[in-house]
Parts: C-alpha cells; structure tokens; sequence
C-alpha cells in the first residue's frame, strides 16, 4: 500500500498492511523546534534548517528525510506552501539554536521579550524570557456587550486575535482572488509530489474562538447567563466558517483527504461544560459544518482536534458527522483505550492515544515507554482498522531524544 491507501484504508475501519503512523501531520501531532533539532542530530540527518511553521507553539516543519527515515504516512496542506527561501527569515529559538520563521510573522523583541503583532501593529502576544512559547496578552472583543451586541462585525476580530492571526503556512492567504489561486496551486503540487495522506487544516472551531475573542473565563459564565446572545454568537461564528468552508474546498479539496477542525471541549477532569450545552450551542453547527463538506467534498474524512476527557460527548460528534478524532488523550477521565475501542470500533477512528505526552514520554525511561506504547497498539489493534498512531500530543522541548527514539522503536515492530 502507499501511505494514503494505509491511512484512508484505516479511517474506512479495514485492515491495513502496517500501522499507519502520523508526525506532524497537523498541528498537534508534531514536534517542538527544539525537540527537533536534537531529532535530526540523533538521526544522523546535519542538513537543512530548522523551519518553524507554528510560531505562537514553535513546532517545527517535519523535513522528507526525517518523515521518510521514520516511515510517516501523513503530511499537512502547508507544506506545499512557504517553499522559497524569501519566504523564511532568521530567529533563535529560546535554548539559542538558530532557526527560520515564516516572514508574514510580525515580531519585534522589546528588552528581553518577544512581542507578536498583528498586521495592523496590535500587541497580540508575548514570549518572555525563559519561556518556550507565546502567551496571548489582547481579546479583541473584551470591551464587548455580549449580552446585547449582534455580533455584525465578528468577522473583524479575526485578524486581532493571537490564535486566529498567526496561522500557518497557507493560512495567511485570503479566500479571495489571486490568494485563492495561490492556494489552490499550491495544494495541486504538493498532491503531485507525494503518495502520504493530505491533511487540510480548516479549523472552523465554534467554542474556542469566542475564548480567543473573550476570555476564556469570560465566555464560559456569558454562556449560562445568555444563551440567547451565546446562539446569536454561534449562529454568526457559524455563517462566517461556513462562507470560508466552500471556498477553501473548492480550491483544495480535491487535493487533500483529510479535512481537519478543532475545538477542544474537555479537561484532564472531563468535560470543560456540560454535554447538554454542548448538543444546544454548537452541534446542530457541527453537524451543518460537516454535511457541507460531504456535499462538496464527499471523498474527504472529518477529523476533529478534541483535546481532554471528551468521551461524554462522543456519541453527539459521531452523529453530528464525525470520522476521526484527536488526540485520544489517554491520561484524562474517561479516555481508557481499551474502552473507547469497545465502545466506538467501527463507528470512530482514533487517531492518536498511542503514547502518553503529558507522563510518560518526558519522564518514563526508554524500556518503560516501549512496553506503553505496545501495549497501546495492542489493544488498538485488536480489530480492524480505525486507528492512526500518533502520539498524544506534540513533542514538547523537554522530552529526552531517547524517550522519543523509544517511542518509534515500538512503532516500528509493527512496520
């Protein structure tokens, strides 16, 4: 089988020659820059740069000879964007290994912090000396009347939120005009460059961009006082996700097989809110969301970035449309593997849960994180198809490069 035949032959519930594996597929199954850089020393790979494509959580672009040595199945959209070097420009990552950024990244450094900005010169974000990563600083709709406001110009504050302005490779382009050519063009050729399996990262999150435009303590108590501006809210939020949807599928939806949304509902603890809010605010949106793409793009599968103790909402997500799920976090309440497997073969696919991130990969020894994750793809294994192995999350900067080595060593018995 090539790559994509190994994952679409997974994500249709049948057996599959090998596990398919992803690294780096989307932007929470890579890989910190930092961890990276020790990744490829350890591989023996001294070419190329490192590339950093997510600048506000600083994962680093997967190289070819990195996903080629370890066998990776999958690839994200963007890669077939950002391919010239005028597009990089230098930085030095927090431990000072030098590195790229992309040039649309807006940064300025004021005494010793890094400030991100948004095109129009709104302070979004700050990295502070010691720190790994960006922390939002401005939510663009604190001044807001929630309760009142109709939400006309929501569309607005897209381009002034940390989350929402400082995208990937391909997001900075438009959905309009020559931008929508360039989108288009570049998913074609990475098509034609590669037999992985094509994730497109939409997005179309419905509760965490009123967190990135609010609060997100803020959002959460407007949602129990006013629900009837929280469906006024969604309903706009929605509207706006489904005019991008059709015109981002028409330009790469042939090219892609996986469509990717997020929106992470649970906590280490379960559910970050009850599932009946769940089934009244965002399903019957979910649910429009997902029937669109089967309309226009019925050969794609609909994956959901979901992080935390989510399996209280499971059932709705299958019902609203959904085909794959990660990140399988297996450390929260209700997320026991063997469980999930019982309860959801054939109807779910778990993409991901193969190695816990937040225990045992940065503080468990080799052998340790060995017999884990075979014991993982066992019970994952025990029927057929309907899960992709990736790591819980991504790799962040302070897993040992032997832990991670480990982690693909037990990969690879099943390769």
């Amino acid at each position: 089988m090539t790559s994509r035949e190994r994952v679409l032959t997974a994500l249709n519930f049948k057996s599959s020659d090998k596990l398919p594996l992803d690294f780096g597929g989307h932007r929470s199954s890579g890989i910190s820059a930092i961890a990276y850089a020790k990744l490829k020393k350890a591989l023996g790979i001294y070419t190329g740069e490192i590339y950093v494509y997510d600048m506000v959580q600083q994962l680093s672009i997967i190289e070819s000879q990195v996903l080629d040595k370890l066998g990776v199945d999958v690839v994200e959209m963007g890669r077939g964007f950002c391919t010239d070097a005028k597009d990089w420009k230098p930085w030095e990552l927090p431990d000072g290994t030098p590195c790229k950024i992309p040039t649309y990244v807006n940064i300025e450094k004021k005494q010793d912090s890094w400030i991100l900005y948004s095109d129009s010169g709104r302070e979004l974000g700050i990295q502070k000396k010691g720190c790994l990563y960006f922390e939002q600083t401005y939510f663009p709709m604190d001044h807001v009347d929630y309760a009142t406001d109709d939400f006309s110009n929501l569309k607005d504050y897209f381009s002034e939120s940390m989350w929402t302005a400082v995208g990937h490779p391909a997001s900075e382009l438009k959905l309009e005009g020559d931008d929508l050519k360039k989108l288009s063009e570049g998913a074609r050729k990475l098509r034609s460059l590669t037999d992985r399996a094509i994730i497109g990262l939409f997005g179309g999150n419905l509760f965490e961009i009123p967190q990135y435009f609010l609060r997100a303590d803020h959002y959460m108590l407007y949602m129990a006082m006013y629900p009837e501006a929280t469906h006024r809210f969604t309903e706009k939020l929605f509207e706006i996700h489904a005019d991008n949807l059709q015109k981002w599928l028409g330009a790469v939806g042939n090219y892609i097989d996986i469509i990717m949304f997020g929106d992470d509902l649970g906590s280490n603890n379960g559910p970050l809110i009850d599932p009946a809010m769940y089934k009244e605010y965002f399903k019957p949106y979910h649910t429009k969301l997902w029937k669109l793409v089967k309309k226009l793009a019925p050969h794609l599968k609909i994956q959901l970035h979901c992080c935390g103790g989510i399996e209280p909402f499971l059932n709705d997500l299958i019902e609203a449309g959904l085909d794959a799920v990660n990140p399988v976090q297996i450390s929260c309440k209700g997320m026991e593997i063997g469980e999930l497997k019982k309860k959801y073969q054939g109807k779910l696919t778990f993409w991901g849960g193969g190695c816990d991130t937040q225990h045992i990969l940065p503080e468990a020894k080799p052998e340790e994180i060995r017999r884990h994750v075979k014991a993982q793809i066992d019970i994952m294994k025990s029927s057929n198809g309907g899960f992709v192995f990736q790591q819980v999350h991504n790799v962040m900067a302070n897993v040992p490069t032997k832990n991670l080595l480990a982690m693909f060593e037990a990969v690879d018995m099943y390769r």
